[in-house]
């Protein structure tokens, strides 16, 4: 048997029915049982055979949407910063800050945590069953993520009393739930400005490439995403002169730039158009120019330039190299949503990066 997904619970038990009801027999089995704080408790299993027809039944569906209708209104002038207490996770705060001042945004510091406490005697799977943990277990976990959100928002008070931070207001928010799915609820409901999460970068396993969280921020929601990787010798954007912004020639790519632009409007800022090609093609060198111009049009103070990433080396690679030799600050690029299998068996370049660069990354998703 395949693991399809991992969820609450509740979750878990309505995707089941689901699959169930379309023929594909499937279980639930609890996982991590004695570690219960790490988000993903339950798993759901099918048949290897069934797994294609399971994986396009799976990708119509949207449990972000459970309950939560996006808000129709103007963005909110928030910063959102999901949290997880670590180190990466203040370089991601210390970002979130500056950019708040410079947009005259508040700052929503959110953690989301996870409890294995169900209902009454759940049934997991044909042959076993798992009895419900203490609801003592909730209460001990609900307490230390507030002791600990408590104990960050010490850490930020004191820095914005020494000047670290800059005096901007903030608020705290903690949600029982999966990461990666609240995260983008919350995106769809109250449509901030911006998201901020810290990284890993390079430091990051490459087992993480399917599974994280940010990567999957990036993949669901439309707001855009900026990835601070805990090594980066940036902290906000008005430390950054150098951007270089990844096209493929795509109408949405345009709006994606504006959009960019709404950020960097403040500063003055050198932004590189790039295309990364397997080898040199002189129609992508003729569309670069024209898009250049097109810019040059629009933003007629924003310095440009552009140029052609030989791939020869490697995508990763290649774009790393350039990001060196010309001291990128930053990497732009516009984002369309993918189905299941692309993300699984060819991820795309916005998540690829995160796993192979200590470089900022604005993730902006195609309208």
């Amino acid at each position: 048997m395949v693991t399809v997904a991992i969820h609450t619970y509740e979750k878990a038990h309505i995707l089941k029915t689901i699959l169930e009801s379309e023929g594909i027999p499937a279980v639930i089995h609890g996982i991590r049982m004695i570690e219960p704080v790490i988000p993903g408790n339950v798993r759901v299993r099918i048949n290897e055979r069934d797994l294609p027809r399971a994986l396009k039944i799976i990708e119509e569906l949207d449990f972000t949407e459970q309950g939560v209708k996006e808000v129709n209104r103007e963005n909110k002038k928030e910063i959102l910063v999901p949290v997880d207490f670590s180190d990466y996770s203040l370089t991601a705060c210390t970002f979130a800050f500056q950019l708040a001042r410079d947009l005259e945004c508040e700052v929503k510091l959110m953690h989301v945590f996870f409890t294995p406490f169900y209902p009454a005697t759940v049934p997991f799977g044909d042959s076993f069953t798992i009895q419900p943990p203490d609801r003592s277990i909730y209460q001990d976990v609900k307490s230390k993520t507030e002791k600990e959100m408590s104990q960050l928002v010490s850490k930020i008070r004191e820095q914005i009393s020494k000047g670290v931070l800059p005096d901007v207001p903030f608020q705290t928010l903690l949600v029982e739930g999966l990461p990666e799915e609240e995260i983008i609820a919350y995106s769809k409901k109250m449509r901030p400005t911006a998201i901020v999460m810290g990284t890993r970068g390079r430091n990051a396993k490459e087992l993480d490439l399917i599974g994280s969280v940010t990567a999957e921020v990036m993949d669901g929601c439309r707001t855009p995403v900026f990835a601070i990787p805990e090594g980066t010798h940036v902290h906000g954007v008005a430390e950054m002169k150098r951007i270089v912004f990844l096209t493929n020639f795509q109408e949405r790519e345009f709006q994606a730039f504006d959009v960019m632009m709404q950020f960097l409007k403040p500063y003055q800022v050198k932004v590189y158009l790039a295309h990364i090609a397997k080898k040199e093609d002189v129609w992508n060198e003729i569309k670069l120019s024209g898009i250049q111009k097109k810019f040059a049009e629009l933003y007629p103070h924003l310095e440009t330039a552009y140029r052609l990433i030989d791939q020869s080396l490697g995508l990763e690679e290649s774009l790393e190299k350039f990001v060196k030799e010309h001291q990128i600050d930053m990497i732009a690029l516009s984002s369309s949503r993918r189905n299941i299998f692309a993300r699984m068996f060819n991820p795309g370049i916005a998540r690829r990066m995160l796993f192979h660069s200590d470089t900022p990354l604005l993730v902006i998703k195609g309208m």
